[in-house]
């Protein structure tokens, strides 16, 4: 949503830039996301002492530069590439990489409804960049499905198509953590009560940003298995899926434990 940036960045901000011209006393760069020019003087390039300027740029060369001054009415951006620190540089690039790829996913939904560009960015960006970000929005939806977009109004048809855009294009890494659950349950009815203990305590979770796997290891003894986008999450869900599963043997008469993996 590039067209919706201010048209000038602010002094302090983090911009991308393109050097187009190195010259001996600095070098001029093109902002990408204003398509705007800003100058890089000498004195901004670094603390060391510069001999020669393409030591440390060089044409066509992507930075990430900090704004110094915008004068706005005579069109002039002062930059710097020695007051970005590393940590600004990796934040701004991941930030950036995640607006081109919100981009692309916004024209690839456009396409497939056969709406308008401008119609998408109002009907889908604007509600998702104001609640979560726009490519965290296409993230959640990854990992909820379209039903939290229709929740926000977004039409149920653009929803359905959200969804299968961003899952053919957004790989969630995710994180396994694992336990044994051991369970015996001597009643009657015993082998019952534990495979429903297993499959109710999945369907109580309704977690639909987590995995769950079982698997038998040799009975009495049960793996456990939960992958999620966090540790955290992913640790939440295994216990509370190892509780359910005991509460309910534990219920029936039976017995049981569980002992986390590390």
């Amino acid at each position: 949503m590039s067209e919706n940036n201010p048209q000038y960045p602010e002094a302090g901000d983090l911009v991308i830039a393109t050097i187009e011209t190195v010259m001996d006393y600095g070098a001029y760069a093109n902002l990408d996301e204003y398509s705007k020019r800003g100058f890089l003087h000498i004195s901004e390039i670094s603390s060391a002492r510069i001999r020669n300027v393409r030591d440390f740029v060089r044409e066509n060369q992507k930075l990430v530069l900090k704004v110094v001054r915008v004068d706005i009415q005579k069109g002039h951006i002062d930059l710097s590439l020695r007051r970005v620190t590393k940590r600004e540089r990796i934040e701004k690039i991941k930030s950036w990489k995640k607006e081109r790829k919100a981009d692309a996913l916004l024209h690839a939904v456009a396409e497939k409804t056969g709406l308008p560009l401008q119609q998408i960015e109002q009907t889908v960006a604007v509600p998702l960049e104001e609640k979560f970000g726009l490519y965290e929005g296409f993230e959640k939806t990854v990992k909820e499905g379209s039903d939290f977009l229709v929740k926000m109004g977004i039409p149920e048809n653009i929803a359905k198509v959200i969804a299968q855009v961003a899952e053919e294009r957004i790989k969630i890494k995710m994180v396994k953590v694992r336990g044994v659950i051991e369970v015996r349950c001597m009643a009657p009815n015993g082998v019952r009560c534990i495979k429903d203990a297993f499959k109710n305590a999945v369907s109580q979770q309704k977690a639909k940003d987590a995995q769950i796997e079982f698997a038998v290891i040799a009975a009495p003894k049960y793996s456990v298995e939960v992958a999620s986008d966090t540790w955290k999450r992913a640790e939440e869900v295994l216990d509370r899926v190892s509780e359910a599963v005991i509460a309910t043997v534990t219920s029936a008469g039976g017995h049981g434990s569980f002992k986390r993996e590390k």
